[in-house]
């Protein structure tokens, strides 16, 4: 057997090199590139290796762990899983920073790889810097977080293990079905160790991403309930984006006169303009999804989770039988469905084949609550503020005057008002990226999605601090559009560091950032549910109560963009929005643009219920009303 002396590190760059994917006869290179922050456990032995001979693989500089690891994430997303970046950290701290991103990109379904060094196999000098200790187990450390939060996950101790190792992290990564982060700790010593590898082990690989055939009586049992339903409704879930099953999925729609509905993955999978789609649904759906969904006799997930915002905590299907298309059979086996363990593509194809001569029963009901809809998307787009008399979209129990706001912050802008206007201003091919606040529901309720593929919102682990390295991932995923995060102020404080590795690299993305002074989604649920504001606005402690309940702070966060090099607009006012659009569209470097927004004046739910844990008890009678409103609705949801 013809051997290569090589590190352990040396050895896991070669191989990376000659890893491949396939799907639908396309093959491709699949892990571009390594994102990387130097430290003592990794910079003389992966540094050393990626220095010395990284081959194809291009290495990126990182500013944050987690921020490396999101960007990551995105890029493999926009890629649709076809392509991905592995990430190596340090020990300890360094390490433990990726723990979030791989809880995203698990959460997800998204893979990524990430390289954690580790404490040292032989303990010689143990405790080494940033290592743990735990008196019951010299085994753990830091790198055991990741167990939890990873697809896979192995330690390799010995050179040689590093081969069923990575073997099994492409196994994983490559799996429609069961992808995510994979996690491969690497013991700094161990990292510079030398072995006889064996030529094999870094032969070309190429990973076939097959779509699974549907079984014939998954297809049957399918075809014998839709015939015996007049209103189906279709979910497009992410699953029909990684599936690349788009053309597929309206074809089946239009051939069977059934609407269709989207989550957030799935949203853009077709244009917003198609006359079945009724635009997202569930918690952060719109009125026409979730009206429809709410009088659908039978539900057809393809390609979703089903997470609680889009069966509104369960709220919708508490009686209607469901019907799943997934590849996954953990996914599809979910609300006791009628299960098509199946690729997307070939599982709508073979159910659309054997259906044939079926027609939904619906008549005048699609186009009645489009057309309702828009009127209601109308006029969230042209909401002014007016003043004392001023209702916000967001009532509740505020009922404190917005010209606080509007003194502390200087403006007067609407945050529906400005999205539609954003929407309307940058170019249809454009992609947007966002993950938490009450920006999600904004956009997958108002957003209009011209083209495909361009909505990418992470929400299935809803991290903050994802938008603004999300945005940095899709734009090295798709060089030649215009890459826009969509992040509110807590947000872009949580984490905004790689608008610095943007700049670093030359590749331009675009912050669109929406300044309410708090944490304004969660302000909205907490006092939505009885309790006043506490702890969730932006507010210097006052000292004559003690609490944070002083002044609303101002802060210029155009400012921080622009000392990192950014080109940076300040907006207070609709025509400074509008000619900062414009002219950040003539900008080669990354741009920020800091609007000043009221609070309260984003969209609110419609029809639609969220399952929170409201207080059992308490002195507050707002909050024993909203006790008793949620197990009022909880009565009327499935339990399961």
């Amino acid at each position: 057997m013809k051997t290569i002396r090589l590190t352990t590190s040396q050895a896991l760059v070669k191989f990376l090199n000659q890893q491949y994917v396939e799907f639908d006869g396309k093959k491709e290179r699949f892990i571009k590139g390594v994102f990387t922050i130097f430290g003592h456990g990794n910079v003389v032995g992966i540094g050393q290796a990626l220095q010395e001979n990284p081959g194809e693989l291009e290495v990126y500089q990182g500013r944050n762990e987690q921020g490396m690891a999101h960007a990551a994430v995105a890029f493999a997303k926009q890629k649709h899983r076809k392509q991905i970046m592995a990430c190596s950290s340090s020990v300890g701290p360094g390490s433990a920073n990726m723990v979030t991103s791989a809880a995203t990109a698990t959460a997800n379904n998204i893979p990524v790889l990430l390289l954690p060094s580790d404490v040292f196999a032989t303990r010689q000098p143990d405790p080494v810097l940033q290592q743990i200790e735990q008196t019951h187990d010299l085994s753990l450390s830091t790198n055991d977080a990741f167990r939890s939060v990873s697809k896979y996950w192995d330690r390799v101790s010995r050179p040689e293990q590093l081969m069923s190792a990575m073997i099994n992290a492409m196994r994983v990564l490559t799996d429609p079905a069961d992808t995510g982060a994979v996690t491969i700790a690497l013991p700094q010593d161990v990292q510079g160790e030398a072995w006889d590898f064996p030529e094999s082990f870094f032969r070309e690989r190429t990973h076939l991403i097959e779509r699974r055939e549907p079984s014939q009586e998954s297809i049957r049992n399918a075809v014998e309930m839709i015939k015996s339903k007049k209103k189906p409704l279709l979910i497009l879930g992410g699953g029909v984006r990684y599936s690349e099953a788009a053309d597929t999925f309206a074809a089946f729609a239009e051939k069977f006169h059934i609407p269709f509905s989207e989550t957030q993955a799935g949203k853009s999978g077709l244009e917003s303009n198609h006359p079945l789609n009724l635009g997202g649904v569930g918690v952060t759906g719109n009125s026409a999804a979730n009206k429809i969904a709410q009088s659908a006799d039978l539900i057809i997930g393809v390609g979703t989770r089903f997470t609680d915002f889009t069966t509104s905590s369960k709220l919708f299907y508490a009686e209607t039988d469901v019907l799943t298309i997934n590849i996954s059979e953990f996914h599809a086996s979910k609300l006791e469905a009628t299960k098509i363990v199946a690729d997307a593509k070939v599982g709508l194809e073979a159910l659309s084949s054997a259906l044939e001569g079926y027609k939904s029963g619906y008549e005048t009901e699609i186009e009645e609550a489009k057309s309702e809809w828009n009127e209601e998307l109308t006029r969230l787009k042209n909401i002014a503020y007016t003043g004392e008399e001023f209702v916000p979209e967001i009532k509740g129990h505020f009922d404190q005057s917005l010209s606080e706001y509007k003194d502390s912050l200087s403006t007067e802008l609407v945050q529906t008002t400005v999205l539609g206007k954003v929407n309307e201003l940058i170019a249809p091919d454009s992609i947007i990226t966002c993950a938490a606040g009450s920006l999600p529901g904004d956009l997958q309720r108002m957003w209009i999605s011209n083209e495909r593929n361009t909505y990418h919102l992470e929400y299935g682990y809803s991290c903050m601090g994802y938008e603004i390295a999300s945005a940095l991932g899709a734009k090295m995923a798709e060089p030649d559009k215009e890459v826009y995060a969509m992040v509110g102020d807590g947000s872009y404080l949580m984490l905004h560091s790689e608008l610095v590795t943007s700049i670093q690299e030359g590749i331009k993305i675009n912050i669109v950032l929406f300044d309410n002074s708090g944490f304004g989604c969660i302000n909205n649920l907490q006092m939505d549910n009885g309790i006043e504001s506490f702890g969730t606005e932006f507010r210097v402690r006052n000292p004559r109560t003690g609490q944070l309940d002083g002044d609303i702070m101002r802060i210029n966060f155009a400012q921080s963009g622009a000392a990192y090099g950014a080109k940076t607009y300040e907006v207070y006012t609709m025509e400074e929005l509008e000619c900062a659009i414009e002219d950040s569209k003539k900008q080669s470097v990354s741009t920020l643009i800091d609007i000043k927004v009221l609070p309260k004046t984003m969209t609110d739910g419609y029809d639609s219920w969220w399952h929170v844990g409201v207080a059992a008890v308490s002195e507050s009678s707002d909050v024993q009303t909203a006790f008793e409103g949620k197990e009022s609705q909880l009565q009327k949801a499935r339990k399961y």
